[in-house]
Order: structure tokens, then sequence, then C-alpha cells
């Protein structure tokens, strides 16, 4: 059975997004691995095993072109309602709390922030499926 280990994202400033990841999930640099023509950066926390690899390619200045297909990175927490507020203090601008229901039943708790790529990030209450 296959195991997820990571998931890959480009970035163009190394330092600006591992501050961010620090500041908003506690992920810290596990490894980093320096090429030519680029580095790796694989980021993670105590809390699981799956890790976020940073691509960051040299000498790119642009901001890379996410598409419009919608993908989103999620992670879960104990308390989103504490988490949104210390977003907010912190400066990351955390979009609105959903309460997401099906049937009048609350299928997910949550809400979402961009990186400073503007990758989205959804932040979900653990509970349900979402553990």
């Amino acid at each position: 059975m296959a195991k997820a280990i990571h998931s890959m994202i480009r970035v163009l400033n190394e330092d600006r997004s591992v501050a961010f990841y620090q500041k908003a999930f506690g992920l810290t640099v596990a490894d980093r691995i320096d090429f030519d023509g680029f580095t790796l950066v694989y980021l993670s926390n105590d809390e699981a095993g799956f890790e976020l690899e940073l691509t960051i390619n040299k000498g790119t200045t642009e901001p890379y072109d996410l598409g419009n297909g919608y993908g989103h990175l999620a992670v879960s927490v104990e308390d989103v309602a504490a988490e949104h507020a210390r977003f907010e203090a912190a400066g990351l601008s955390p979009r609105k709390l959903v309460d997401f229901k099906h049937d009048g039943q609350t299928l997910a708790h949550f809400f979402f922030v961009q990186d400073p790529d503007g990758y989205e990030i959804e932040v979900l209450q653990r509970a349900g499926r979402f553990k």
C-alpha cells in the first residue's frame, strides 16, 4: 500500500516561505538540499510524518502561474477558532471561519489562508473525517 510522504510547491523566496509556514503551522526545516539550479527544503513538525517540500528555482523572479485548477493543502487543528484568532493576531490574513453544512449537519468547520506565493491552505477543525 502506498503512503503519502510529501507534497511539493514552487516558491520564489525561501526565507519568506519558511517563515510563513513556521508562523502559521509550526513547520520547521527538516532538510535542505542545494543544487546548482534549485534548492529543495523539506518542512515538517511532530504532528505527522508528512512533509511539505518547497522547491526554489534559482533565477526565477516572476510569480508562478498557479493556473485555474483549484487545489489546496489541508491541515487539521484542535481548535479552529483559536487558530483563526492566532492567525489574525500574527497578521497572516485568514479568511472568514466557515461552518460547512450538509443536510443540516456540520460537515466541516474551517478557514483558508494564502501563503506568500498564493497557495491556498485549508485549516480544519479536527472532527469527523478530518482528524
